[in-house]
């Protein structure tokens, strides 16, 4: 037998395996949605804030509650329960686990490219391939109606978007598997091609994007965030968004400190590929802080640390943000990786086709006592996002339809592209399911958010903007 026909043979199985899980659970089932009577969101959300630092949770309970789609980014959790009632393909891939479409954005490549992916892996985890495509197409949704889209321009757009995510699957499924590997998109080259569909003023809204995204480097965040005292760089202290090691640690000695961060530093090292490693052998840690970030991380512990070449000529600064148990493993299985920092990390290189080169995890015991997890990255490299609450509806659609090519690619990598085209097929069947579920759930999401308002109205839940 040669190689060629063992080969389609393999595909031959994967295909009839695909058709046959639509058998078992056809398309028009992803669109039923059943939270039950046991449902309770303000509990999830409430317990979820036990293990998060105390003081910044009136920060991310109020950033929740300032609009629906604000609550939806924080709401992973609750989501992933109700995903775990609904009809599974059975088809497993590396999860995002938070494929809002705010979680795409822009970055540099290490070769110096804009490229535009997936960019928030906290929650990543192996799952059913529908439950990522479920959580952006909501969000689109949710987008949608937050900037008064009409229902049949917002149906539009959905169906647009999950029929992207099925359309690049079905073309990656005939793709050689390193065709896949190798794909990714350079922003530039897909502006070029979007420029026909946007009138002027939009396309170069864009370019100024793009143009401020080159900006967001190291040295614009040392203008932001730092300032000279005594002639030492130091991160410049915002209570309590942004806090210094030592206003948090007031009774322990400064030298002790970083002592201990140092340490830190060096296991964090030890997860780098060698080159990567040398390189950051090349800094000393200068400052760390505190700072608070995004919606759903507000309250997990996330740190800034500032560090300089040791000939004095550059700086680095890298975020550590702390990686707890994923919001699925409840409901998809627990990680195989005992560090969750770890979990993060391989999540992201699995599914990313570009990954910052100071990715990177590490495990330490605080001032408390208690082991936690982090990973590592750059704080700023050309990172960028398209403001959603802007785009009129041409735009979402074009975005829509980015977002779901690129989660289409990065499933594409991790699970059996063969199985899930042959199981997506090719009639319209499937955008329509998930368009019918998407608009379900961001009723349902309208009352969670009215929940969540109503339990801190009632005490039940601090907020207070930082």
């Amino acid at each position: 037998m040669t190689t060629t026909e063992t080969t389609s043979r393999s595909r031959e199985e994967m295909v009839r395996r695909g058709k046959a899980n639509r058998a078992e659970v056809p398309l028009e089932e992803l669109a039923r949605l059943d939270p039950g009577d046991d449902r309770d969101v303000v509990a999830l959300i409430a317990a979820q804030g036990e293990t998060r630092v105390q003081e910044l949770l009136p920060v991310r309970h109020a950033r929740m509650a300032s609009s629906p789609f604000a609550f939806y980014r924080g709401a992973a959790l609750p989501m992933a329960a109700d995903l775990s009632r609904t009809p599974s393909s059975g088809i497993a891939v590396q999860l995002c686990g938070d494929a809002h479409l705010a979680n795409f954005g822009i970055y540099a490549s290490p070769e110096r490219n804009l490229v535009f992916d997936l960019n928030d892996f906290d929650e990543t985890l192996p799952g059913p391939f529908e439950w990522d495509v479920k959580r952006l197409v909501t969000s689109i949704e949710i987008a949608g109606r937050a900037n008064g889209y009409g229902r049949k321009e917002r149906r539009r757009i959905l169906t647009a978007t999950a029929a992207a995510y099925r359309v690049a699957m079905r073309e990656f499924a005939r793709q050689p598997l390193r065709d896949v590997w190798y794909s990714h998109v350079r922003i530039d080259e897909d502006l070029a091609r979007a420029k026909e569909h946007l009138v002027p003023e939009r396309y170069e809204a864009v370019v100024a994007i793009l143009k401020k995204a080159r900006s967001r480097d190291t040295a614009q965040a040392m203008r932001k965030l730092t300032t000279v005292v005594d002639g030492r760089r130091r991160i410049l202290s915002d209570p309590p968004l942004v806090v210094p090691v030592e206003e948090l640690l007031p009774d322990h000695a400064v030298d002790d400190i970083y002592e201990v961060l140092n340490g830190v530093i060096d296991d964090y090292a030890a997860t780098l590929p060698s080159n990567r490693r040398h390189l950051l052998h090349q800094y000393r840690l200068v400052h760390v802080a505190r700072k608070v970030v995004g919606v759903g991380s507000v309250g997990t512990r996330a740190w800034v640390l500032l560090l300089e070449s040791l000939d004095g000529t550059d700086w680095l600064f890298l975020q550590a943000k702390e990686a707890q148990e994923s919001v699925l493993a409840p409901y998809a299985g627990a990680s195989a990786f005992e560090n969750q920092g770890e979990r993060v990390v391989a999540g992201q290189l699995l599914m990313q086709a570009v990954s910052d080169p100071f990715l990177g995890w590490q495990r330490s015991v605080d001032v408390t006592g208690v082991q936690r997890d982090y990973y590592l990255r750059q704080l700023r490299d050309w990172k960028a996002s398209l403001p959603v609450e802007q785009m009129l509806p041409t735009g979402m659609h074009l975005y829509g339809r980015l977002c779901g090519t690129t989660l289409a690619r990065a499933h594409a990598r991790s699970g059996d592209r063969v199985t899930i085209a042959a199981y997506l097929g090719k009639s319209d069947r499937f955008e329509q399911a998930i368009a019918e579920f998407a608009q379900g759930y961001a009723d349902l999401n309208d009352q969670d958010h009215a929940a969540v308002v109503a339990a801190i109205a009632g005490g039940a839940l601090p907020a207070a903007e930082g």
